[in-house]
């Protein structure tokens, strides 16, 4: 039995605002499904259901409109199915393009932020630490809760934007204090440190700890030094694309891990994992499907690509430019700011066509339907095949860019080599 205020109750059978009402009933069918005592308030939400999978996505929003719903939270935007400010790069049929255009406008009817981003983080939306939320997208969801602190569960199109006209979401899951403790401890103190410190090490942690623990909450020890925002982006990315992963601790950088035992709430028998470099190395074959010397194309920001990481990509660049189509990926906060720093000009130059509010994955961009795409993304290599037709092959952020100015796969394997 769920335990209900007055307020919530009232809302489940308001007719003078019929949204609402509906939007509860939904929201307390999850509760009763997943078996939630009572009902949370939530401060903000970020929606995945604006994205196009088909026409009755696009009706369910219009119908909400319809009904004089909107927001009661602050509400964000995942990616949609069109580029908005570059709308020739999607070469969709005229009707899906229609269609996905109704269902963006329908949320933005719905008093929902135009950020068009899988990473809201980056345009300024962060919840603090102990905050409830409402977020859907998988990268996202692990991200407020693994680097921000702030709690969500992973919540799917339609719920979403539900929880944002309520403002409330079942108490259940990563709600709950004791299930967001640490149940196994994934030890890294012996692999390279050259290698634990680079970028590509990241997402391919990611990926094994995905396909490893499945929806496990794991604490990850044994990495030293600074850790990079978007370090830990990757790898949640990389851990919620290959399993169901909603929370991290890196013990000593996240914040609800300052040690190992505050991470496992003193769990003195936690059990431990070992993983190897040969453990890796094939967790990074794993997510290339091509391994010839040909590549058709490059792309990269899934998550989407931060301002640091496209001035990281510029610096690899040296002003060289790549000779196959190379795609980057990113929102209009940081498009925004790369105009202002007078950077969007050198990028084009270099043969990087860039793509906003969507990305390569969710939208029918990519010239033909299928080839071999390279990518430092962990996320991206492992739903390219399906959504794109192409094969992946993974690698660092350098091999893409020098795969991409000589017009072939190249890869330093250096660090994935014994020491």
């Amino acid at each position: 039995m769920i335990c209900l205020t007055e307020t919530e109750r009232t809302l489940a059978a308001d007719d003078t605002h019929p949204a609402l009402a509906l939007a509860m009933r939904v929201l307390l069918k999850t509760a009763e499904i997943m078996g939630a005592p009572k009902l949370l308030p939530v401060t903000s939400a970020h929606i995945d259901g604006c994205l196009y999978h088909g026409d009755s996505g696009v009706y369910f929003a219009e119908k909400l409109v319809d009904l004089g719903g909107k927001v009661h939270i602050h509400a964000t935007l995942n990616v949609g199915t069109l580029d908005l400010i570059h709308p020739h790069l999607v070469r969709a049929p005229s009707p899906q393009k229609t269609m996905a255009k109704r269902q963006m406008q329908a949320y933005l009817a719905l008093g929902c932020a135009a950020s068009w981003t899988c990473a809201p983080y980056q345009a300024g939306h962060r919840p603090a630490l102990g905050e409830d939320i409402a977020w859907g997208e998988s990268n996202a969801v692990v991200f407020a809760n693994s680097v921000l602190g702030a709690r969500t569960n992973r919540y799917g199109d339609l719920l979403d934007i539900c929880m944002a006209l309520v403002g409330r979401v079942p108490y259940f899951g990563l709600h709950v204090p004791q299930n967001r403790l640490a149940r196994l401890n994934v030890d890294l103190t012996a692999l390279p440190n050259q290698l634990k410190t680079s970028e590509s090490f990241f997402p391919v942690l990611g990926a094994w700890l995905g396909r490893t623990v499945g929806s496990v909450v794991p604490a990850l020890s044994g990495l030293q030094g600074p850790i990079s925002e978007d370090q830990l982006k990757a790898l949640g990315a990389g851990a919620a694309s290959t399993g169901a992963v909603g929370l991290f601790h890196v013990v000593g950088h996240t914040p609800e891990a300052p040690d190992l035992a505050t991470a496992s709430g003193g769990d003195a028998e936690i059990q431990t994992l070992k993983p190897t470099l040969q453990d890796f190395r094939s967790e990074r074959d794993r997510l290339s499907q091509n391994h010839r010397g040909e590549i058709d194309c490059v792309a990269v920001g899934s998550p989407h690509f931060s301002y640091p990481e496209t001035r990281h990509l510029l610096r690899v660049l040296k002003r060289r430019k790549s000779r196959i189509p190379f795609y980057l990926c990113t929102n209009r906060f940081v498009l925004d700011k790369l105009e202002r720093k007078a950077l969007v000009d050198p990028l084009i130059n270099a043969g990087i066509e860039l793509v906003i509010d969507t990305c390569v994955a969710v939208a029918p961009i990519l010239k033909n339907n299928q080839g071999i795409m390279m990518t430092n993304s962990a996320k991206f290599a492992h739903y390219g095949p399906g959504t794109t037709g192409y094969h992946s092959v993974f690698g660092s952020l350098e091999d893409c860019v020098e795969s991409a100015v000589a017009g072939r796969l190249i890869r330093n394997e250096s660090l994935w080599q014994q020491p």
